[in-house]
């Protein structure tokens, strides 16, 4: 398997007053074109550092991120920030959709950042809402929609851009167990059909067992790399498009 992300001799620290925080310490890693990775860890532990830093959401004190073809690790914000519009799509844990907005202007949002005239937007955002199921939802507010609904919409925005990759803090911790599974579900799809690389913090190890790998995180340092037996997800909940 090709890697699509290599993370090399990676140092995270943050100065508290005089004294330095140490959050990730000599971390090397790779992940695979279209793997599904779940990074894993106590409280503390650097898993959202790490998420964060390999999504271009911050920068490493040292050693180098590349995605791609692309070194993120050495690009400056203004660089970072248009990379992450094209390559990004993030899903958090409270969903972050705004309740004014209906599901469909909800997903429309980082298209607004490309040069795409409106019925192009207006293609995108139909596929996406597609792809989780929610093509008769599209009207509705978040105030009406379920919270599982809600996250399904986030993925959406998520993938509207046909991002490289998609990072997911906590998706299902908000969520009761019925949702959690659709999520995952959805997630497992993106990987298997569309071919998309996905890395998911969870504190949720049964969440952690629908991916194909685990790293476990400890004090800033990788302390474990398992394989896992990853289901075979059911295709009832969402029709994947064949091209995206």
């Amino acid at each position: 398997m090709a890697s699509i992300v290599q993370v090399r001799d990676l140092y995270k620290s943050f100065t508290r007053g005089s004294e330095e925080i140490k959050v990730l310490q000599d971390l090397t890693l790779d992940v695979g074109e279209a793997e599904f990775l779940t990074l894993m860890g106590p409280s503390g532990s650097g898993k959202t550092t790490l998420l964060n830093l390999i999504a271009g959401l911050d920068q490493p004190t040292r050693g180098t991120i590349a995605v791609g073809s692309q070194r993120i690790s050495s690009m400056s914000e203004s660089e970072l920030a248009r990379w992450r519009t094209r390559n990004v799509g993030f899903v958090f844990q409270f969903y972050y959709l705004l309740p004014v907005l209906t599901a469909f202007e909800n997903v429309e949002l980082p298209l607004l950042l490309l040069p795409m005239s409106s019925s192009q937007r207006k293609q995108q955002v139909l596929r996406a809402l597609d792809l989780v199921g929610l093509s008769d939802r599209m009207s509705h507010r978040p105030g009406q929609l379920s919270g599982g609904q809600q996250q399904r919409v986030g993925i959406a925005r998520a993938m509207v851009t046909d991002p490289t990759l998609i990072v997911a803090d906590e998706p299902t911790g908000d969520l009761d167990s019925k949702s959690a599974d659709e999520i995952l579900t959805i997630l497992e799809l993106l990987r298997s059909q569309l071919g998309k690389t996905i890395i998911m913090v969870t504190h949720d190890p049964h969440a952690a067992e629908r991916s194909q790998r685990i790293l476990h995180l400890e004090k800033g340092r990788l302390v474990g790399d398992n394989r896992t037996a990853m289901p075979i997800p059911s295709t009832s909940m969402v029709a994947v498009p064949g091209n995206y």
